[in-house]
């Protein structure tokens, strides 16, 4: 896919790699650092969730007529900056609560910045014929990283301290930046200005646009729900587990890491299975497949045997997940007209943000007053039920806007949107 992919691809390693390491890292510094209660840390995530959403509305529009890379790499150098005053302060015995609030909403700001602009700018990347191959690779590395970072981001705390890994995600952006300045093929101009300038006039294009078409407006509903849901129990999971079964840390750590691996194993083959199966088949049948291990885990119990059932459970649902992905992704990007894209995926990600922090704390209130098995047991029940908004209508044939544009090769996200 040339050299330039390379580098894009090789930016995002490195970005990942270094978030996977800081894996809730905010979280183990409140509690650490600061002695934050269960609601502060609950709070920090929320309020960086939603706080940074309702900041980013006005971000599509303003992407849209401008160069992607050089907001892309502003994205990553803003976050390295907000980053690295966090052991900084930490450091001078400086740090607040407050102080991590402001670096989540502007992470999160920057994260949603990200995402709009880099879905626009590799259009010009990756031939329509590798979209589903430059996904996998994208997907692959995720879910790598995944398995690693953790366990090497809890030793770097055990050994330097609450606020390294913090320090090892800034680095990373850093470089992100530096790789995604390195690339060498000039980007195309950017979309030209309509004669109406006023920017909040477009706020709402990429909603509009997403419930103009069937498919999108289907997929757009389950992936919102079904990644929010996952988020709202997976701290609830962590309570039950650490609490009430009780599994050392090293086996939760398990249960999360293991599993990552068969998502490496998904991303791998997806291509092949797409070729092999058709993308609507495999569409349609990991959407329904990812959700339906879950219903299995109120049930766990104590001991190795339980902890082998939540690996069980999560290998599952990790595998098709990673086999989902990057079908859904090029799907979005086939189906969003060129000039229409940036505010599409802006809009996406800050419809899963805002979801995330309300879901977040309502699981959290709902596991408070009865139990967290309960709470997961309800999760459960809505999880499979996203499994009717999926498009099991025949797909309309991409439009030509996708395709077309400053370079006609084809469109990828994968999870470098995630980021």
């Amino acid at each position: 896919m040339g050299s330039d992919f390379t580098r894009l691809w090789t930016a995002y390693t490195v970005s990942a790699v270094g978030s996977a390491v800081a894996t809730h890292a905010f979280t183990l510094v409140a509690a650490i650092a600061l002695s934050s209660n269960a609601l502060q840390v609950s709070l920090l995530s929320a309020l960086g969730g939603a706080i940074g959403a309702l900041l980013a509305l006005p971000v599509g529009p303003w992407i849209e007529f401008r160069r992607k890379r050089p907001i892309m790499i502003a994205a990553d150098l803003t976050r390295f900056c907000a980053l690295v005053t966090v052991p900084v302060a930490y450091t001078a015995g400086a740090l607040t609560y407050l102080h991590l609030v402001v670096v989540c909403v502007l992470v999160a700001v920057c994260q949603i910045v990200f995402a709009g602009a880099s879905g626009a700018h590799l259009k010009s990347f990756v031939a329509r014929d590798h979209l589903i191959e430059a996904n996998a690779r994208f997907e692959s590395v995720l879910w790598t990283s995944t398995t690693v970072g953790p366990p090497v981001g809890g030793l770097l705390i055990a050994v330097f301290g609450p606020t390294v890994t913090v320090m090892a995600d800034a680095v990373s952006y850093l470089l992100s930046a530096i790789g995604i300045r390195s690339i060498a093929t000039p980007e195309p101009e950017p979309q030209p200005r309509t004669t109406d300038h006023r920017w909040w006039r477009g706020l709402g294009e990429g909603w509009r646009h997403i419930w103009s078409d069937t498919a999108l407006r289907l997929l757009f509903i389950n992936t919102v729900v079904v990644s929010t849901l996952i988020t709202a129990i997976t701290p609830i999971l962590a309570v039950m587990m650490l609490q009430d079964l009780h599994f050392s840390a090293f086996q939760y750590g398990l249960s999360v890491g293991v599993p990552c691996a068969a998502g490496v194993v998904g991303a791998r083959l997806s291509r092949r299975i797409v070729a092999g199966r058709g993308p609507r088949t495999v569409l349609l049948t990991a959407g329904v497949a990812r959700v339906l291990w879950l219903p299995w885990l109120p049930f766990v119990g104590p001991g190795w045997l339980g902890l082998a059932a939540v690996a069980a459970i999560h290998s599952g649902t990790v595998f098709f997940m990673s086999v989902f992905s990057p079908v859904f992704a090029t799907h979005r990007l086939e189906n969003t007209p060129s000039h229409e894209l940036a505010r599409v995926l802006t809009s996406w990600t800050i419809s899963s943000n805002a979801a995330r922090a309300v879901c977040t704390l309502a699981w959290g209130l709902l596991a408070t007053v009865t139990t967290p098995r309960f709470a997961i047991a309800v999760a459960v029940m809505l999880l499979l039920a996203t499994c009717a908004c999926l498009p099991w209508k025949p797909f309309k044939a991409p439009r030509k806007a996708a395709a077309n544009g400053p370079n006609p090769s084809g469109e990828q996200d994968g999870p470098f949107h995630n980021r």
